[in-house]
């Protein structure tokens, strides 16, 4: 889907009062991931690829939850979301996106 489209659903999904903020952050995962990845993203034991950890940087991050790059620093430093060294990097760092699906689902503590 391309991202003109997302922003425009977003747009809509923000001018409905009788959307909450967390299902807006779920619908929109759904449309950037599919149904079938955000269901089995949280199920063990699911296949190979979703055991391979995906490192997702911040502005990714807060284009995921659409909001601004100061939630997302704020949600780590409340421990909502655990940040991960970058691969090759002294000082940078992203977050498991499995975490932010998590998160996304509600199945976050």
């Amino acid at each position: 889907m391309l991202d003109t489209t997302i922003q425009i659903i977003k747009s809509g999904l923000k001018g409905d009062p009788t959307v909450s903020p967390r299902d807006r952050i779920k619908i929109l995962a759904t449309l950037r991931t599919g149904p079938a990845a955000t269901a089995n993203a949280s199920e063990p034991g699911g296949t190979s690829q979703q055991r391979i950890q995906r490192i997702v940087r911040r502005a990714e991050a807060a284009r995921m939850y659409g909001c601004s790059l100061r939630l997302v620093d704020r949600l780590a430093e409340q421990g909502v979301l655990k940040k991960v060294r970058l691969p090759g990097r002294k000082r940078g760092a992203g977050f498991l996106e499995s975490d932010l699906l998590a998160v996304m689902a509600g199945k976050a503590g």
